[in-house]
């Protein structure tokens, strides 16, 4: 009775009704659910505004990441290109003067390291003897470098008297001492250009504390034509032997020759130069400077003759490639058959005035094969004296390297004459002449290195002698850090001073021993 009383009054109440009381019974039976997927419609949009946030942060760090991985790119491509336009250089030169950055013989470049490869640091550090990079910008760069050592030095194996070839004696002033014995910095890199390069150094020899020139400052500014023509001016080594062409600090020998090398050698002195490679493997440097060796000689005691004049050619065709800069020893162990040949001339007018004192740095001066320097008065002992001549020397030098074994040697010529004298003197001219050779063997690859070195002079004023046996122990397997030992049989040597292990006279051994460290 009751549903069908309910029906009647649906009936009379019509459909639309109906069909609104409807929708609002299922409104509110539904209502429960609505509001439940209101709330997790609000919750995944809270989740998806937070994913959101933190895609745009990764998105930022990433492009962050990018950037600095562009950067670094530039940062490499540049100096790959700054290499690539050093490493077709000749050699600069040695011994710091114009460094490594000048010129590099064919040899591996500089490579900067930094943790995995990238570059973290401040700078970053480089192989090859260039040095901590303190500075890269757009318009240059500066690069930081040293090279020292220390020496042990044992003279006592030595006579204490010498007699020259005239019958005077002399006393010998015989060391045993320990000295900080070099000390060079330098600053180099390129300005406004890669191709317009600089350097400036500091250049100690503490053997000689006190003395006229004992620290050098000074530099040299170059700039590169073409891969031929590499244009410089400033303090340089003239190209008179194979040690004169860069090869320095890539040596058997720690910072010292064989006897006839620095007997007949020509040294360093301000000109002007031009030198490159004209074919891969075919080098040369021609060089105009002030006299035969100008450190600590000054402006006023030079002539007003610019008649110094220089010049070496140097070959390498097996591989047109010698190792670093070309030197001495074969601590990269070539596989192939490694060779070279060079011919170099010098040729200078010189008086007493400028010859510098026997303790400058790097002095070079004209002697007799006894000992005797040509300009001392009465040198001849006939109360005569020369006031100037005329130096001309030439060499030529050939090595090879193989598997860790190297062989190198070099012959010298030296004619000195066009004497202006006073008083009396037994010759017009002086013909000398000798030769040198080094060998040396990897006792262990990249680890220990012996070698073995003579010299000889055929002089007009005596036959003086050298023979040296030596070990090269590289501690971190890096050529430039090392521990050197040597003995040192001298036989009546023509040459000397406190820098190097001889001295003028010396007949006898010596013993020395060396740590050297180059970056």
């Amino acid at each position: 009775m009751h549903s069908t009383r309910v029906n009647q009054q649906l009936a009379t109440i019509g459909p639309g009704p109906t069909v609104l009381l409807c929708l609002l019974c299922s409104a509110a039976l539904a209502g429960p659910a609505t509001a439940q997927s209101a709330k997790t419609d609000e919750v995944s949009t809270a989740e998806l505004l937070r994913r959101l946030e933190e895609l745009e942060r990764n998105q930022a760090e990433m492009q962050r990441e990018l950037d600095q991985r562009e950067e670094q790119v530039e940062r490499l491509i540049r100096r790959r290109s700054e290499r690539e336009a050093q490493r077709a250089d000749v050699v600069g030169d040695q011994e710091g003067i114009v460094g490594a950055d000048d010129v590099q013989p064919p040899g591996a470049p500089a490579e900067a390291i930094g943790p995995d490869g990238e570059n973290d640091y401040f700078g970053v550090f480089q192989t090859g003897g260039r040095g901590f990079k303190v500075a890269d910008t757009p318009s240059g760069d500066l690069n930081i470098s040293l090279w020292a050592y220390i020496r042990y030095l044992n003279q006592k194996g030595l006579d204490e008297t010498y007699t020259d070839a005239f019958g005077r004696s002399f006393e010998l002033d015989l060391r045993n001492d320990v000295q900080v014995n070099k000390v060079n910095i330098y600053f180099k890199g390129w300005l406004f250009d890669p191709r317009f390069r600089y350097q400036a150094f500091v250049w100690t020899a503490n053997t000689s504390q006190g003395d006229p020139a004992q620290v050098v400052v000074a530099g040299a500014l170059s700039y590169r034509f073409r891969q031929w023509l590499d244009v410089g001016a400033g303090i340089g080594a003239l190209p008179g032997t194979r040690t004169l062409i860069g090869t320095f600090p890539y040596w058997n020998k720690v910072d010292t020759r064989p006897m006839a090398d620095e007997f007949f050698r020509p040294s360093y002195t301000t000109g002007i130069w031009a030198q490159g490679a004209l074919t891969e493997g075919l080098m040369y440097k021609f060089m105009v400077g002030n006299n035969l060796s100008q450190l600590g000689v000054s402006a006023s005691q030079l002539d007003n003759d610019f008649n110094t004049v220089s010049a070496a050619i140097w070959w390498m065709p097996t591989t047109g490639e010698y190792g670093p800069a070309g030197g001495f020893g074969d601590f990269e162990h070539h596989e192939e058959l490694a060779t070279t040949v060079g011919l170099h001339v010098t040729r200078s007018r010189e008086d007493k005035q400028s010859q510098p004192d026997t303790e400058d740095i790097q002095n070079s001066q004209i002697r007799l094969s006894d000992g005797t320097i040509l300009f001392t008065p009465d040198a001849f002992d006939t109360d005569g004296s020369i006031l100037r001549a005329t130096y001309l020397m030439s060499s030529v030098d050939a090595g090879m390297k193989y598997r860790g074994l190297s062989l190198d040697g070099e012959y010298y010529f030296r004619w000195v004459d066009d004497f202006d004298t006073v008083g009396s003197i037994p010759v017009e001219d002086l013909f000398d002449h000798g030769f040198q050779l080094q060998a040396s063997a990897m006792l262990m690859p990249k680890s220990l290195q012996g070698y073995i070195a003579a010299s000889k002079i055929y002089g007009e004023y005596g036959d003086p002698y050298d023979f040296s046996v030596g070990l090269n122990w590289f501690p971190l397997q890096e050529r430039l850090f090392r521990l050197n030992t040597e003995v040192l049989y001298l036989k009546n040597s023509p040459v000397g001073y406190s820098s190097v292990p001889f001295a003028v006279g010396g007949n006898g051994t010596v013993f020395h021993a060396n740590l050297e460290v180059y970056f």
